[in-house]
Parts: structure tokens; C-alpha cells; sequence
């Protein structure tokens, strides 16, 4: 395809960037616009699916006929059949008149659904049936309607997975998916961050009539940095924001991260829940990782006691497993000596000539044969240290909740009497 052509949709559509990703969505609209084809446009909220949608219309035989886009997320779901499909005068309660519906009205034209996995099962099952053979019936009617209209769906969730999930028709999402388009990301575009928030931020300086913001080096490399869950929308917002609000029309990188905010999602390992199995938020991500390093240290200072009592008895017993059940929650490792037993018939673990009372000497330390190495002073430093971590956490929690135990417990994941108890323990004064 010519560039020319793409760089003149760019222009009349108000589309603003060269990355290869948006290039290829546009192209694909381009292709597909003098077709009668169903079209799914996939992509993040606020990364411009609308615009796509427009582009299809406009550059299609039925560039003269009306285009409508409806929110289905937006509609109710009692009466989101009315408003697709119509319904006849008394056919529901307040329904004092017949009404068509938008596939009534748009006959000849274009309909784009947007968030498309949020409507409902029933209304799926009324919109295969147009796709397939243009046939509709209002509500509260028994009559057959047609209707010619072209459908542009878009989502900004995986289908296939509302698919498995039972939330949306598997036959209805490979009906819309006839020919698919992916919109980019903001943050997949590249240099084209740049290039938006010079032209949202000149467009802005018009409007209110102030200078041009610019940003500093520093300041951009933030903003090309930055992941947008937002996307275009964010980025609009962000610029309008500056432009009205700072003095100086120099933007340092300082200035610009109090409009930067932090993302909501966590690349930690798993968010904890409290003592009913529900996911609270409210803990800081120092916190979380405070407690994740808290049960960790705990479950390493068991291990070294484990390994102690190990030697002690030359080998590991069915007594040292049951003493530990925390390691050892099934009880079913077979005990084995350091003398002579094997493990499902392959040879001694234990090398030749190792005993419970000998242990091999190090570069580093000298040790007496007959004698174990002694690390129980190190495993009382390290539990005092970990009662310190669980002390400055149960203060930070009962401080952050006004000293209500109940909602400091099911912070801390533990419960009320648990905690009540650690209070005791550690001296707390409420």
C-alpha cells in the first residue's frame, strides 16, 4: 500500500504518529473498508478503537449512511435489548410507545459496539442472528424484521477467555472475528508518546491561550518511559493538566512525575490475603515484602533447627519429621541413617566413612571430629531479629487503623485473638 494513502487517512482522521504497529492497524482498516466484513478491533481503553471504527465507515460504500457507536457496557442490562433492537408499545413496564432500535435505524449504515464482552448472554444470542441472516424482532413482538448493517466490535478484554469462562458465545465471537485488528498500545509506539504530547500540548495553549509547555531531556526520557495504562486518554490528560496548572512553562523532569501516577498493578509475587481467603489492599509494597522476607527468614530458621536435631540423631527420623510439621506437612519422607539405610533402593546418601559424629574440616574452619557444628546462637540472633520485624509491623498496622485490633488483624492476615496475643507478647501499649 502506497504511504501516501496511509499519511492522508492519518491526516483527515486526526491521527497523530509513525510507529509500525499503528501504520499496520491502519493499514488493515484501509483493506478492509470496502468490504462488508465484520471487523473486531482489540485493544487497551482509551488507545483510540473509535477512530478505527471510523475509518471503516467513512471509507466504505456506506460512507452516506448513519454510524452509530454504542457503549455496551454502559447500557443497562434490562433494557439494552430496547435500545438495539426496538420494542412495541406496552411490551414492558414504561414502554408507553413503540420505539425502533439502533439496527432499525441504522439500516444501510454502520453500528460499532464498543466493549462488546459486556453484553449480555441473551442480547449475543440476538445479535448472531443479525450478523447471520440480517433478522431481528423487537421486543414484544412475535414479528421478523431485516435489516442491513455493517458491525465493528470492539473490546479491550481477551474474548477467548470470556469464551472459556461461559461470559460470551463462542459461535458469536467467531462470527465478529472475521477479519481482527489490533490497535498498539500507547506505550508499544515509541517516539510517538512524543510527538502526541507536543500536539495535545500546543492544541492546549490555544484553547486557554498560554505558551507552549516544553520538557526538558530529563522530563522526556520520563514521559517515553512511562506505561500509560491509560494510554491516549492519560497522555491528553496529563498534558491539559500541566498547561493549566504550572507558572513555568519549562517542564524538569521533578515537575512532571507529580502528573506521572503510580501504576496500580505490582510486579510483586502475589498479593496477600487476609484471614478470610479475601484479597485486601491497603498494604504498602514495603510492607508486603516486610512480611514475604518475614515468613521466608522463618521458614530458613526452621530448616536450620531441622538440620540440627538431623545430626544430633544421625539421620532423619520419623521423630524429627513429626517435630516439624510446618516442613514436613504429610509426614510421608521414608527415615533414613547415616549408616547404612538406602532410599528406594538406590545406594547410601551418605558417602563412606561419614558418621553422625564426624564432619568434614573447611579451609576456613577448624573443627574437632566428634563434635557438631553449633549454630544455635545464630538461630536465637536471627529469631530475635524476626520478632523485631514482627513487632514493627503489627505497630505500623495497629497505627494505620487507629488501634481497631479487628481490622489490624485482617491486614496482617492473622486473627484477632492471634493478634491480641502478640500484643502481650511484645509489650505493646495501644
Amino acid at each position: 500500500m502506497n504511504p501516501d494513502e496511509i499519511q492522508s487517512v492519518k491526516q483527515r482522521f486526526d491521527i497523530i504518529g509513525h510507529s509500525s504497529a499503528l501504520n499496520h492497524a491502519i493499514r488493515v482498516a484501509i483493506q478492509v473498508a470496502p468490504t462488508d466484513l465484520t471487523v473486531l478491533i482489540s485493544g487497551e481503553s482509551g488507545s483510540g478503537k473509535e477512530s478505527f471504527s471510523k475509518i471503516i465507515h467513512t471509507l466504505s460504500a456506506r460512507k452516506h449512511g448513519q454510524f452509530i457507536a454504542i457503549n455496551c457496557g454502559a447500557i443497562p442490562e434490562g433494557t439494552i435489548d430496547s435500545e438495539l433492537f426496538g420494542h412495541e408499545k406496552g411490551s414492558f413496564t414504561g414502554a408507553t410507545d413503540a420505539r425502533k432500535g439502533y439496527f432499525e435505524v441504522t439500516n444501510g449504515g454502520t453500528i460499532f459496539l464498543d466493549e462488546i464482552g459486556e453484553m449480555p448472554l441473551g442480547t449475543q444470542a440476538r445479535l448472531l442472528r443479525i450478523l447471520e441472516n440480517g433478522e431481528f424482532i423487537k421486543v414484544g413482538s412475535s414479528k421478523t424484521q431485516k435489516t442491513d448493517v455493517r458491525v465493528v466490535a470492539a473490546t479491550n478484554v481477551n474474548l477467548l477467555e470470556a469464551v472459556e469462562k461461559g461470559k460470551f458465545r463462542e459461535d458469536l465471537y467467531y462470527r465478529l472475528n472475521t477479519v481482527p485488528l489490533s490497535v498498539p498500545a500507547l506505550r508499544e509506539r515509541g517516539d510517538d508518546i512524543d510527538l502526541l504530547f507536543r500536539k495535545f500540548s500546543a492544541d492546549f495553549a490555544e484553547k486557554y491561550r498560554v505558551k507552549p509547555i516544553r520538557l526538558s531531556e530529563e522530563a522526556r526520557g520520563a514521559l517515553m518511559s512511562y506505561r500509560f495504562p491509560g494510554n491516549i486518554r492519560q497522555l491528553k490528560n496529563i498534558a491539559e493538566q500541566i498547561s493549566i496548572l504550572e507558572m513555568d512553562r519549562e517542564i524538569s523532569v521533578e515537575v512532571l512525575r507529580k502528573y506521572l501516577p503510580k501504576p496500580s498493578g505490582s510486579s510483586l509475587p502475589a498479593l496477600l490475603a487476609d484471614a478470610t481467603g479475601n484479597h485486601e489492599p491497603g498494604m504498602s509494597e514495603r510492607d508486603l515484602l516486610y512480611k514475604i522476607f518475614f515468613d521466608l527468614r522463618k521458614d530458613v530458621n526452621e530448616l536450620k533447627q531441622f538440620v540440627i536435631e538431623m545430626v544430633a540423631r544421625g539421620g532423619i527420623s520419623t521423630e524429627a519429621l513429626a517435630s516439624h510439621p510446618n516442613l514436613f506437612p504429610n509426614g510421608n519422607l521414608k527415615p533414613f541413617t547415616a549408616q547404612s539405610e538406602t532410599l528406594n533402593g538406590m545406594p547410601e546418601v551418605n558417602p563412606p566413612g561419614f558418621t553422625a559424629s564426624s564432619v568434614e574440616k573447611t579451609d576456613s574452619e577448624e573443627l574437632e571430629y566428634g563434635k557438631i557444628l553449633d549454630i544455635s546462637h545464630e538461630t536465637e540472633e536471627e529469631s530475635l531479629c524476626l520478632q523485631h520485624q514482627e513487632r514493627e509491623m503489627i505497630l505500623k498496622a495497629l497505627k494505620k487503623n487507629h488501634n481497631r485490633r479487628k481490622n489490624a488483624a485482617r491486614e496482617l492476615g492473622i486473627s484477632e485473638r492471634t493478634l491480641y496475643r502478640k500484643i502481650k507478647l511484645f509489650g505493646i501499649e495501644e
